[in-house]
């Protein structure tokens, strides 16, 4: 493997978006894992699909995207997830099939090889909804390297989360990235004092012991925070096909560059780029001409040199 590539995992969901306009692959994790591979990065996902038409597709489409599949499961009875996704003022609404076969995530050998040689993980509270994928998420975490990123990206979902599952998944992340909707509803589940994004922000590294929040605003940018500083940046004007899949591409373009010791300032400015290019194509893993894709990677470039 190119020594410069991580290994970046997504682990949790892969389904079909089954949008007004025909099905798009999805998934926050699947989605966060095909951005880290158009990145340059080794990306794998830990996921399970059924053994149906669906999941076939499923595999013969990321056949073809340069991602690791190898940690992808097949369920003998439950079927592929799907999620009917409708849109509301230009905002995605989703009713979220269950059960699936993301539901009964399997802690396996396989995975705890993967487990114990990642950079990055990142992960979510949707996937944790059944007990099973639950458990097998938290082993997943408990295994990697002492330095490996285990990354923390709410993607909130009504009804599939409670306090014990954000919790939990907090203390075991080390780097938080939620949206500007989120922030408040997590700091009013986990009783955090504050009237400023900022005064939260740092009221979750103080209590988890996180090494960096990020905070999307939408087409308005985004907010990081570490330990020494909150820096702020106002992200990029495009014109919106739709929105799925563009706070997913943010977290993968930040994990890129935190992989990479770039500062906070350009990271937060090459993730709102990434995240302003998936809101400008449909569905949430669009794909791109290498011409482009170099092109945008040249700004990452030289911001790590």
């Amino acid at each position: 493997m190119d020594s410069s590539k991580r290994i970046v995992v997504g682990l949790g969901e892969a389904l079909w978006d089954m949008l007004p306009t025909g099905k798009h692959l999805g998934g926050a994790p699947l989605n966060f894992a095909y951005i880290a591979s158009l990145l340059g990065e080794h990306a794998l996902i830990a996921s399970r699909i059924g053994n149906d038409p669906l999941g076939a597709e499923i595999q013969s489409e990321l056949g073809g995207r340069n991602l690791d599949t190898s940690g992808i499961q097949t369920d003998s009875k439950l079927p592929t997830g799907t999620v009917d996704v409708r849109f509301r003022g230009g905002q995605p609404e989703y009713e979220i099939r269950q059960p699936a076969a993301w539901d009964a995530l399997e802690w396996t050998p396989k995975w705890g090889e993967i487990a114990a040689k990642c950079d990055a993980v990142c992960f979510g509270s949707l996937a944790q909804r059944a007990s099973k994928s639950r458990q097998t998420i938290q082993n997943f975490l408990e295994n990697t390297r002492p330095a490996c990123l285990r990354v923390f990206d709410i993607n909130l979902r009504r009804p599939f989360y409670d306090r014990e599952v954000i919790d939990s998944s907090l203390h075991l992340a080390t780097i938080l990235k939620l949206n500007d909707l989120e922030l408040p509803e997590i700091a009013a589940i986990l009783s955090l004092k504050g009237d400023s994004t900022r005064v939260l922000m740092q009221q979750l590294l103080d209590r988890f012991g996180l090494k960096m929040v990020f905070v999307t605003c939408g087409e308005h940018g985004a907010t990081a925070a570490n330990k020494e500083k909150i820096v702020s940046h106002p992200g990029f004007k495009v014109h919106v096909r739709d929105t799925i899949g563009a706070g997913d591409a943010f977290t993968a373009a930040a994990i890129h560059c935190v992989l990479r010791g770039i500062d906070l300032e350009k990271t937060l400015a090459i993730a709102n780029q990434w995240a302003s290019w998936v809101a400008s194509q449909a569905g949430a893993m669009p794909p791109i001409g290498e011409k482009e894709r170099l092109k945008m990677l040249s700004g990452v470039a030289l911001s790590a040199s």
